[in-house]
């Protein structure tokens, strides 16, 4: 899934980034309206996080713009508190509204459940419980490895998404790690015996993709 996080804030946007980033996302940083647009424009963005009061144009207005031109779920965010602003965000065909401050935690909650991402996710016979941690095909744990579990996760929160190896190290193994790149196929190889081969297609020279089994 691609974020677009929009704030004037670059704090907010870093502590925003770190706890999407934590459960898969691949997120696009903005520091004003017309910032925010340009990427929106030039990238497939599932939901846009945006700020009510920032430079050039408001979160109201690049929301207003977003909803003219596709399904992309929004987000706004605003230190504004009273009902008549909660009214006109709203109206703005914004899909959730929060006020400032708020905990992050909660946030991730919202956008996962506006993007239909539920604590047990189900394809075919599979369940991945992102609760838990675990990954069960037929009713049975596959008993995945925790580096196998954040790998199936990535995998699902990008669905149908071709995701690289250098993604998937660094999502999965840290930005620091300066291992072999091929230590990806190795763990993808023994996640695919557990999940089933079809479920994660290679897409040669440019990485892999989970798909449903009937695709």
């Amino acid at each position: 899934m691609k974020l677009l996080l929009a704030d004037d804030e670059p704090l907010m946007l870093q502590i925003l980034k770190a706890y999407f980033h934590k459960e898969g996302f691949h997120t696009l940083l903005a520091q004003d309206g017309e910032e925010a647009l340009d990427l929106f424009y030039n990238n497939r963005v599932d939901l846009a996080v945006l700020d009510w009061m920032m430079p050039k144009r408001s979160g109201v207005e690049v929301c207003r713009e977003i909803k003219k031109t596709g399904r992309t779920k929004v987000l706004l965010l605003t230190a504004k508190g009273d009902q008549e602003d909660e009214f006109a965000a709203l109206q703005s065909g914004a899909d959730d509204y929060m006020r400032k401050p708020f905990d992050p935690r909660i946030l991730l909650i919202r956008a996962r459940k506006l993007l239909q991402l539920t604590d047990k996710i189900m394809l075919g016979d599979l369940t991945i419980d992102m609760e838990g941690q675990k990954i069960y095909r037929g009713g049975h744990d596959v008993l995945a490895t925790s580096r196998e579990f954040q790998l199936m996760r990535y995998l699902v929160v990008n669905k149908g998404q071709i995701v690289t190896r250098k993604m998937l190290l660094d999502q999965v193994w840290g930005f620091d790690y300066f291992g072999e790149e091929r230590t990806v196929d190795t763990h993808i190889r023994r996640l695919r015996e557990k999940i089933g081969e079809h479920r994660i297609k290679t897409f040669r020279g440019m990485g892999y993709s989970l798909v449903d089994a009937d695709e």
